[in-house]
């Protein structure tokens, strides 16, 4: 009879999957949950989970659950541009959230970077084909972002509405664990593998004009950067030792 049943669990479980009802990178109820709902052992419905998995369906990781299988999108990193930039280059459909827009006193991290005691505060979700895909935070000084709007921001980007000529940037990136507020926003467990990249965007002129944090699902996304031959006369760079 157990053989029947997490047969049957699968079957159901596949059906949806390919009806889009679960979608892809999407996460699945948890073996708690489906045990509850179908009246099953944890067992049964591991087993129904590990059919779906074998044939490609479906993966799981430790800390996150099971969620229905993806490639992961893949940025790159050696030039400087925004999500959408990134997504529409892969010919994924993409959207942006405003979830705050409004100035603040700048938390201490803020003042250090942009040296400006009041900054307008942006956070945002991106989403990828519909889909939770990064929590992105912006802070800009209180002087460059007077003149926008929510509707600016929700529109276009901050490079493209800045009157300023963007300079440079720098991308420091981390591993992380989804705190509650990002879980609910990404669709994600609470403190499942994310990844945090902090950037500082400079004009031209050397001012640090953005400072924003990026937070992306572990499963979802992967960066990658083009690695030329190692130079001796340059020195290491991009890799740093963090201590807690």
């Amino acid at each position: 009879m157990r053989e029947l049943r997490y047969r049957t669990i699968a079957d159901e479980l596949r059906g949806r999957v390919e009806s889009g009802d679960f979608a892809a990178g999407g996460l699945l109820p948890s073996e708690s949950e489906l045990s509850a709902s179908h009246g099953v052992s944890r067992v049964t419905v591991r087993k129904a989970l590990e059919l779906l998995r074998d044939e490609g369906l479906i993966d799981s990781r430790q800390g996150f659950g099971w969620f229905v299988a993806a490639d992961p999108l893949r940025q790159a990193l050696g030039w400087l541009g925004t999500i959408e930039d990134q997504l529409e280059s892969l010919g994924v459909a993409s959207e942006r959230r405003v979830v705050d827009f409004g100035f603040v006193k700048s938390p201490p991290r803020v003042r250090q970077v942009l040296h400006a005691p009041q900054v307008l505060q942006v956070r945002r979700v991106n989403l990828a084909d519909g889909q939770p895909f990064a929590r992105v935070t912006v802070w800009c000084p209180e002087d460059l972002g007077t003149t926008l709007s929510r509707a600016d921001v929700e529109r276009d980007s901050f490079y493209d509405l800045l009157d300023v000529q963007i300079g440079r940037a720098t991308q420091t990136i981390g591993a992380a664990a989804a705190d509650a507020a990002d879980a609910e926003l990404l669709a994600v467990p609470v403190g499942s593998p994310v990844l945090r990249c902090e950037r500082v965007t400079w004009d031209v002129d050397e001012r640090a004009v953005l400072l924003s944090e990026h937070v992306f699902p572990g499963h979802r996304t992967e960066l990658v950067v083009e690695l030329p031959r190692f130079d001796p006369s340059m020195g290491p760079s991009g890799l740093r030792l963090v201590e807690n």
